[in-house]
């Protein structure tokens, strides 16, 4: 019976350590861990208030374009709406400080625990190539050095790939557990948030970034 465990264990091992076994385990890895993360952060905060406030704050942003608007048009009004929309945004700046605070909660719980997992089967996969990218990403500008992987001797499994056995330079493409990981979880959280309703419309999104940077860049001039 031991010997048998001893074999499958064996087996896995080297089912993960090579591609596709290793790809495929690391994007596992990264969506344990973020429904992990997801599972704490809606344990410990209300998600339902947040994204309340953050429509709340998105529609406040929206609000200054109309009525800077008014300043030409109807000066009184225009004051009026100014002085109300400025009251408001003090308690608004308050409020999502508070609401920061309580998202960074479940990061302080999760940070050191992933940072050694990470770290501990970051340690296996060293900088053994676990995923090709239509890329190469040596080419990457600071960080390329980085993502690449290579290997420096002959390995079986390229010859699934290749057709032959060979090496792994710089210039076939490869990335290490590093690149392809921080790929997998960046979409996996974005894809997790979602369903778990932990990103919404009003939070997320380049375009409402760029609509709300542009809102609140905006001053309101004197009249």
């Amino acid at each position: 019976m031991l010997l048998f465990i001893a074999q499958e264990s064996n087996a896995f091992l080297d089912w993960i350590s090579f591609p596709p076994g290793s790809m495929i385990f690391i994007l596992l890895m990264a969506t344990v861990t973020a429904l992990i993360s997801t599972g704490i952060t809606n344990w410990l905060i209300d998600t339902d208030e947040i994204n309340r406030k953050q429509v709340i704050s998105k529609a406040h942003d929206e609000e200054k374009k109309k009525i800077i608007e008014l300043a030409e048009t109807d000066p009184e009004k225009y004051n009026k709406l100014r002085k109300r929309w400025e009251r408001l945004d003090s308690m608004l700046k308050q409020s999502q400080q508070k609401m920061a605070l309580r998202r960074m909660l479940p990061s302080c719980i999760t940070f050191v625990p992933m940072i050694i997992i990470f770290t501990v089967v970051r340690g296996v996969f060293e900088n053994n190539p676990v995923a090709l990218s239509p890329m190469n990403a040596n080419d990457v500008l600071w960080i390329g050095d980085l993502m690449k992987g290579t290997t420096g001797t002959e390995y079986p499994w390229t010859a699934l790939v290749y057709g032959v056995v060979r090496t792994i330079g710089l210039e076939a493409g490869w990335i290490n557990f590093t690149a392809w990981y921080f790929l997998c979880s960046f979409g996996v959280n974005t894809l997790v948030q979602r369903i778990f309703k932990l990103q919404t419309q009003a939070s997320g999104g380049m375009e409402q970034m760029m609509g709300g940077g542009k809102a609140k860049a905006l001053e309101f001039p004197d009249v």
